[in-house]
This record gives C-alpha cells, sequence and structure tokens, in this order.
C-alpha cells in the first residue's frame, strides 16, 4: 500500500508538530497497514485496532521515552510499535527471529515493562513512578488497562497500593463496550472536559481553601462540599469506586476522537495524585468483521497467500477437550467446568451454550478460579478448570493450599503446555511439569493422542481425593475417536510402544509418536530402540522404571518442558539412587526463556522432534563403542 507517513516515522517526534487534520490521516493509515500486514502474517488484530488514536495522542501529548507508558499484556500495541521505530521490521511480528508480539525491554527503550500476562500494568507503573521519589529523576507515568483485564484481582491490587501511596500517575481504563460502561454521551463528554479542565480544578482548590478561612463552621462547610461534589459525581460519573480507592476519575469518553482524547491528556498529565482517564473503544475499529466478531478477530491466522494450508489428520487437543467436557456433562450431572477468560480458547464454547447453569468464566481471574473450583469441590461437585498452563502459573499458591492441602478431586485441563508457538516466551508452557511435580498429593499427567485424553479425563473423574492435572499442548490430537469410549487407566501406568533391547525412551505426550519415527529411522542401523509412552508423570511407573535397571545400554527422556526439576529428572534421580549404569539422556526445553516462532521450528531448534531424539540416541551409540 502507498504510505505517505508511515514510512518517515522513527520516533514519536517525527509527528509531534502535526496538525489534526495529520495526526487523523496517521491514525488511519496505521489502521489501514496493521489490517494488512497482520491478515498476511497473522497475529493479534482487533485489540491494536481499538486503540490507534489512543496510541498516537499519547505519544502526541507525552514525552516518550522519557515519560514512560506501560501497556496491559502488550498485545494492543501494534501502533507502538510501528510509531517507535520498528515500522521497517513490523512485517516480521510474531516471526521467528523478528519482533516479538509482546512488549520487550530488550527490543526498544519504548518498552517500559513487558508482560504477555494481563492485569499488571497498574502495579508496575506504580512501582516506576514511586521510583521517581528514590532516583531523582523526573517523568510521568501512564498505565494502559483494558477492562478485561480490570477483572483480575493484581489490578486492584495495585489501584489499592497506589491510592494509599498518592502516587502521581495515569491510569488509561480502555473500556471497549464488552463489559462494564455505559455507551459514550454528550453530557458525560461535557462533564469530563469541564471538570479535567485546569482552570475548574483550580477554582475548585480556591474554594476549598476558602472554606478553611471561615470564622465560623469550617469544618460543616467542607464536609457539605464535599457531599455535594460526591453526590453529585454519583448521579452523572461511573467512577466513584476509583474515587474511593484514592484516584481522581475522569470519562468516559471516546476513545476515537482523537482530538478530544488530546485536549483531555493535556489537561490532566500533570495531575500530581493518582488519576483515571475512562476512555471508551470499539475493539476491531476500521475492519467491520472485526468489529462485528471481536472474539475471533482478537488474532487472526495468516491468510496463507503464497502458501498450503496443512489439514490437520485429527482435530486440536483443545478441541477434543471441549467435545469431551460435552460429553461428560451428558454423562455426569455434578460436573462444572470453569475457566480465566479464555472460553473459545479452551474449547469450552459448546458446553457454556449446552450447560450454561454448570459453566463457569471467571475473568482473568486464575487464582480466584482454582479457589472456587476448591469451594465446589467439597461439596460434592466435580469441577474441571481449563487454564492455560502459562496462566495457570498465576494460581500456584493457590493450587497448593486451598485444593492440594485438602485433598479436593479438582481435575486440572492445562492447555497450552509446552511450546505455544509465535506468543512466545509469555505464553509458551514450560514450567508445568516442574511446578506440578511439587506439590503433593498432586497427579500429573500427559496424554499421547485424543483418545487417551479422554481415558485421562474418566480415571480423573473417577479419584475421589486430590488434584488430578492433565497437560496437553496446542496442536493436533494426532488420533480421536468421537464414539469412542472411555477406559479407566491404573494411576501411575506406563504403556510400551514398541519393545527393544539397546536403549529406551521414555515420551510425554504426542512426542511418543515423535520417538516411534526416530526409532524407525534407527533400525537400519541395527539399534533397538524401546518406545514408551510416560502418560503418568506423577506418580511413575516404578514397577516399568526398575525393569530398566541393567537392561540397556542409555535411556533418554523427552519432554516439552524445560530440563529443571521436569520429569527427566526426576526420573534420572530414581534411577541413580538404585545405581543405574548406564547412560542417561534428557530431552527437554533448556533452562532459559524460550524464544517465539512456530512449533515445529522451535521443537526441532531443541531437539525435540524425530531428528533430534535419533541423534541423541546416535550420540549416546557412537560414545559407547
Amino acid at each position: 500500500m502507498l504510505l505517505k507517513y508511515l514510512q518517515k516515522i522513527e520516533s514519536p517526534a517525527d509527528f509531534k508538530n502535526f496538525s489534526n487534520a495529520e495526526l487523523k490521516e496517521l491514525t488511519e493509515e496505521l489502521r489501514a497497514y496493521i489490517i494488512e500486514v497482520i491478515s498476511e502474517i497473522g497475529g493479534h488484530l482487533a485489540p491494536t485496532l481499538g486503540v490507534i488514536e489512543l496510541t498516537v495522542a499519547l505519544h502526541k501529548v507525552f514525552d516518550t521515552p522519557r515519560d514512560k507508558i506501560i501497556w496491559d499484556v502488550g498485545h494492543q500495541a501494534y501502533a507502538h510499535k510501528i510509531l517507535t521505530g520498528r515500522f521497517k521490521k513490523f512485517s516480521t511480528i510474531r516471526q521467528m527471529g523478528g519482533l516479538s508480539g509482546f512488549l520487550k525491554r530488550t527490543e526498544s527503550e519504548y518498552d517500559d515493562f513487558g508482560a504477555g500476562h494481563a492485569s499488571t500494568s497498574i502495579s508496575a507503573a506504580a512501582g516506576i513512578a514511586t521510583a521517581q521519589f528514590i532516583t531523582g529523576k523526573k517523568f510521568r507515568t501512564v498505565a494502559v488497562i483494558g477492562d478485561g483485564a480490570m477483572t483480575g484481582g493484581l489490578a486492584f491490587e495495585g489501584l489499592n497500593n497506589a491510592g494509599h501511596l498518592r502516587t502521581p500517575m495515569l491510569v488509561i481504563l480502555n473500556d471497549n463496550e464488552m463489559s462494564i460502561s455505559p455507551n459514550v454521551g454528550a453530557l458525560n463528554t461535557y462533564l469530563t472536559r469541564i471538570v479535567s479542565n485546569p482552570l475548574y480544578n483550580r477554582l475548585r482548590d480556591e474554594i476549598w481553601k476558602m472554606t478553611g478561612k471561615l470564622p465560623r463552621g469550617k469544618s460543616t462547610a467542607r464536609t457539605m462540599l464535599h457531599r455535594l461534589e460526591e453526590s453529585f459525581k454519583s448521579l452523572v460519573v461511573p467512577g466513584m469506586l476509583f474515587e474511593e480507592l484514592g484516584f481522581r476519575y475522569f470519562g468516559p469518553i471516546n476513545g476515537h476522537k482523537l482530538d478530544e482524547l488530546i485536549l483531555t491528556l493535556e489537561n490532566i498529565k500533570d495531575f500530581k495524585t493518582p488519576t483515571i482517564l475512562h476512555v471508551i473503544t470499539k475493539k476491531g475499529k476500521g475492519l467491520p468483521v472485526a468489529e462485528n466478531d471481536p472474539v475471533n478477530y482478537h488474532g487472526v491466522k495468516p491468510n496463507g497467500k503464497g502458501k498450503t494450508d496443512k489439514k490437520e489428520s485429527a482435530p486440536s487437543f483443545q478441541s477434543v477437550f471441549g467435545f469431551l467436557a460435552c460429553e461428560i456433562g451428558r454423562n455426569l450431572k455434578n460436573t462444572v467446568c470453569i475457566t480465566a477468560a479464555m472460553r473459545e480458547g479452551t474449547g469450552l464454547h459448546a458446553f457454556s451454550q449446552e450447560f450454561p447453569q454448570r459453566f463457569f468464566d471467571v475473568g482473568i481471574a486464575e487464582g480466584h478460579a482454582v479457589t472456587f473450583a476448591a469451594g465446589l469441590a467439597t461439596e460434592a461437585v466435580r469441577p474441571i478448570v481449563a487454564i492455560y498452563s502459562t496462566f495457570l502459573q498465576r494460581a500456584f499458591d493457590h493450587m497448593v493450599h486451598d485444593v492440594a492441602l485438602q485433598h479436593l478431586p479438582v481435575i486440572f485441563c492445562i492447555d497450552r503446555a509446552g511450546i505455544a508457538g509465535e506468543d512466545g516466551p509469555t505464553h509458551h508452557g514450560a514450567l508445568d511439569i516442574s511446578y506440578l511435580r511439587s506439590i503433593q498429593d498432586m497427579v500429573v499427567t500427559a496424554p499421547k493422542n485424543g483418545n487417551e485424553l479422554r481415558h485421562i479425563l474418566y480415571t480423573a473423574l473417577n479419584q475421589e481425593s486430590g488434584p488430578f492435572s492433565i497437560r496437553y499442548p496446542k496442536s493436533d490430537s494426532v488420533e480421536f475417536d468421537e464414539k469412542g469410549q472411555g477406559e479407566l487407566l491404573p494411576i501411575g501406568s506406563w504403556e510400551i510402544e514398541k519393545p527393544g533391547s539397546d536403549y529406551a525412551i521414555l515420551a510425554l505426550g504426542p512426542l511418543v509418536y515423535e520417538s516411534l519415527e526416530a526409532r524407525a529411522g534407527l533400525a537400519s542401523q541395527n539399534i533397538s530402540v524401546e518406545v514408551v509412552n510416560c502418560r503418568f508423570i506423577k506418580p511413575m511407573d516404578e514397577a516399568y522404571l526398575k525393569s530398566l535397571l541393567g537392561r540397556f545400554k542409555g535411556i533418554i527422556t523427552v519432554e516439552e518442558g524445560t530440563v529443571t526439576g521436569g520429569f527427566g529428572e526426576g526420573v534420572s534421580a530414581w534411577l541413580l539412587k538404585r545405581n543405574y549404569t548406564g547412560k542417561i539422556k534428557i530431552l527437554a526445553l533448556p533452562d532459559l526463556f524460550v524464544e517465539h516462532g512456530s512449533r515445529p521450528a522451535l521443537l526441532e531448534k531443541y531437539g525435540l522432534n524425530k531428528k533430534g531424539i535419533k541423534t541423541a540416541i546416535l550420540d549416546i551409540f557412537n560414545t559407547s563403542n
């Protein structure tokens, strides 16, 4: 597309002197360019389209990077990236070796705080703003948070503390009409323009001072003035909650009226108290299909130009889980499903439609989801909690204190376990094996395919005490029979997929199939390999482990999780305690934050595909001969 402005913008300084008309053209160009690029390569689309005008206004009014802008989550900050010197690299976003899909402090001086999880911005901004009192630096601090992220408890913890500290900072509540606020009206806009005007606030302060000089009735006069102001706000301003938490509240205003945004931000940018500006935006603004369907256009896949789409041989694990949740819901009337703002992502949309009274979306509040499930479990309800691996990390204490310690039968279905692809290190489910193994009383499992997911789910439902976790990746389920029947599996049992005599591969999840392919490639070299499906990570199959002693030249463990504290370390520790003398090789993700990229590319890079597994065995073979 023909670009008039973007190719010339290397920093916000390049459009500081633009007229309002030029700024409006810039927003239109930004929106069109982002739609074109993201539609082709994939990425988060609707969130950024909703904040184009807000992004331009922020960089116009504030002196970035000296002033700090903290974006909650960061997936709405594509326009921010383009306007801060990353236009030329924008087409690489979320591609391996390219720009991150979220904010990243090492990527730009304009990225003041990195985040891929929601609700962090206010707490971080409070810390950044407070740092001025220690360092002596002077700057303004702005947090941009969506109404969805405001459902997270951390957001309110941040508001509470910042209001208590009276930290000078601005919180912009970006309300995209999917949740909490009334429509924008002329009266609201007019009132906000008045109360955000410096003249109004000076008059307000002067009247307050004047009442303090009254010879009599000072206290009564001030009390009446305060009550009058609070009553007036209660009638016309939907922000009393924030006012009570210690924030001056302004809004709501139209987040797509650029001149209104700029005027308001100019008026309130130098307030010396915590301040909230409530803006109403339209998620997906400028792309009609995204405006009408913001959930499905939150993130889009590449449009496939020049590519041949690979057809999945089986439905995704997410789709299988959704199917099984409905199947279980029909068979077991005391089951419920709980998620934390990820109904579609976890595959629970169909369940929510079929069983609306037994489906609970608690918002971006993973800790609450777990403790809520624990409460249900005390009353003989069987909760299935579906949360992404990377987000479940936030509820670790709740799993320990509220579920495991009380031996409650809560089932955790852990989505996006392992490599999550282009979303990168904030979204990879690299830690769940390690942190789940450390929880007393927790059963940890990894099905190899969709059929085994059914078996493990029914096995979990058959347990009457203690938590049970099931992890599966963002990938196709390899095999799934919709008409299949659930089988109860012995807890801790493994399954020999193919027998062998030289080496044993102990594999988790769908990596069982990569291991089988590696085995087939080694057969031509007269290397005999046994492949084991270690579907129970905890407890392990100790009877099988005993059979390994003295039987193989080497053992390779294969897992899609971090090497530190993972399945391989558990196997190694067990074997070494029993004086195993053969070779042990752990194939896992390294002890570092894995970059973003496609799942196949990252699995290959870290040796977790058939090629890497075959190479690992050949290395042991060559060093042994």
